[in-house]
């Protein structure tokens, strides 16, 4: 019988779901929550410079802080 790698007997399917959150020591559902959270910031962030666009004097800082804010938890992780 000969010993194979851990990562040899994993499915490609397994490794999409669970390589990468991994390699922030993350489980999926951990790496699902965080991302989920990001993409929420970045929706708030890109409406609040679409509203900056149309109306100049509106939301004239919101769009930088908050991706400054994102920056730094991702900058944090690593």
């Amino acid at each position: 019988m000969s010993d194979t790698s851990q990562s040899s007997r994993r499915s490609p399917i397994a490794a999409l779901f669970t390589d990468h959150p991994a390699t922030v020591n993350e489980t999926y559902f951990e790496h699902m929550r965080f991302a989920l959270g990001f993409a929420f910031w970045l929706s708030v962030a890109a409406l609040a410079a679409l509203v900056h666009a149309v109306v100049p004097a509106i939301c004239e800082t919101t769009a930088g802080r908050i991706l400054k804010r994102l920056h730094a938890r991702i900058e944090s992780r690593h």
